[in-house]
């Protein structure tokens, strides 16, 4: 009987060893789904959609793109950071994930603790847009149109906190004058109101300016990388343009909610690896204006405690508040 005791212990341990082996491997068993806590439009979107779509084909199961837009990104970030981490709810923030810190009086998240890092993903730096009407054909015209004209000459944004928000925090800072915060759900809600003429500039993501700037549309007066980039390359840069040391570019990266079995990062972070590797994927973002960018778990997550500190530091010695 002890005997006969003893094989059923052991084959009940094995099962339960290979069942959990299989359900380790079986990952993803659902449709996966992506936050993406900006309206839709912005490079922010555009890359978690090139991204849904390859890493869906990837990995055999439908991935969803689901905008979460609001209150600088804490909407949509909050909402993964209590879903269940099992690798079926994924979150895509940009420099905006450790810049709401400074912004904002509490979280109900901590941006480093509450998550598990994946993989960084792309890089990018944004373009100074301006309605054509505005009568500032360059950098140095427009600070000095701002200068006769303080708080008079707006920004819009995609939001109180965003990575917009800050980038033109620190131009108007370096440059000495005052400019006017328009928050907006969405870049390119923000963009729509400069070509509309409501609002007069837009600190935009590239694919903002490609859609808009080739047609004379918008004017693309500098970009706010420390090099020029080659989807426009007749766009001086900042320093070129006149504002000396200015160097400002926005990453995005996908996180998982805190816990997140080790097992699925790594496969995560392979997978992705290999789309964002491909040639295919390779000119799918070089046209949505971003440059692919990867990382692993582990150096995901020394670059935004990094940058935590950074931009604590960008906001403090811009005078950066909330309207």
């Amino acid at each position: 009987m002890k005997k006969h005791l003893l094989r059923i212990v052991c084959t009940a341990a094995v099962l339960a060893l290979s069942g959990g082996q299989v359900l380790a491997q079986a990952y993803p068993t659902k449709p996966i789904k992506i936050i993406v806590p900006f309206g839709p439009g912005g490079f922010t979107d555009v890359v978690a959609r090139i991204l849904g779509v390859k890493l869906g084909e990837s990995l055999g199961q439908s991935v969803v793109i689901e905008n979460k837009p609001g209150a600088g990104s804490l909407i949509g970030s909050d909402q993964v950071a209590k879903s269940a981490p099992d690798g079926h709810t994924l979150l895509i923030v940009s420099s905006t994930h450790v810049i709401s810190p400074w912004i904002y009086k509490s979280l109900p998240y901590d941006p480093i603790k509450s998550f598990t890092p994946i993989s960084k993903l792309v890089d990018s730096p944004y373009v100074l847009l301006t309605n054509p009407k505005v009568p500032a054909k360059n950098v140095q015209e427009f600070i000095a149109l701002a200068k006769a004209n303080p708080d008079k000459i707006h920004f819009g944004s995609s939001g109180n906190g965003s990575a917009q928000h800050l980038i033109g925090g620190l131009f108007a800072s370096m440059t000495h004058t005052q400019l006017k915060h328009v928050p907006y759900r969405s870049s390119n809600l923000a963009t729509s109101d400069v070509l509309a003429g409501i609002v007069e500039s837009s600190f935009a993501g590239v694919p903002n300016a490609l859609a808009q700037v080739p047609a004379g549309r918008l004017n693309a007066l500098a970009v706010t990388s420390a090099k020029r980039i080659p989807q426009l390359p007749n766009v001086p840069t900042m320093q070129e343009a006149g504002v000396p040391g200015y160097d400002a570019t926005v990453w995005l990266a996908l996180l998982a909610p805190a816990g997140t079995p080790a097992h699925i990062v790594s496969k995560l972070n392979v997978e992705i690896a290999k789309i964002m590797g491909s040639s295919e994927t390779n000119k799918a973002m070089f046209d949505a204006g971003v440059e692919v960018s990867l990382s692993t778990p582990d150096a995901l997550n020394q670059l935004m405690v990094s940058e935590l500190s950074k931009w604590g530091r960008v906001v403090k010695e811009a005078g950066i508040k909330l309207e």
